[in-house]
């Protein structure tokens, strides 16, 4: 199993950048897979960025292409998503999520594991 930390949330006005960063518990095998996922107040959740294929591979929602970047860096065990050119559309709880295997795109349904949440807010 895969314990996930986020942090690096916080406000930002518009415009403005943040990083986030999550750190992940060892076994490697669970967190093949490694996404963020946001859910703004009244929203559903919904995927944001995807790495995986030993981080040779990465998906978008189209809402953050150009604007996002998801990376890794697997000797800290940890994922980041900088966020740049930030818009009040942005504003959410992001997740980090891990899984052993997935299909592509930024699905929920593909995710096992879960962190706890960080806010970003954008005004």
């Amino acid at each position: 199993h895969v314990q996930l930390v986020e942090s690096g949330g916080g406000s930002v006005q518009t415009g403005g950048s943040l990083s986030l960063s999550c750190r992940a518990s060892k076994n490697a095998y669970f967190r093949r897979c490694m996404a963020w996922f946001r859910q703004a107040p009244g929203k559903e959740r919904e995927g944001v960025a995807a790495i995986y294929g030993g981080g040779g591979s990465t998906d978008y929602a189209d809402s953050v292409k150009g604007r996002f970047t998801i990376s890794q860096d697997n000797a800290k065990n940890t994922l980041y998503l900088q966020m740049n050119s930030l818009k009040p559309g942005d504003t959410a709880i992001y997740y980090c999520a891990a899984a052993p295997s997935c299909s592509g795109g930024v699905h929920r349904g593909d995710y096992n594991y879960w962190g706890q949440g960080t806010q970003v807010t954008v005004s």
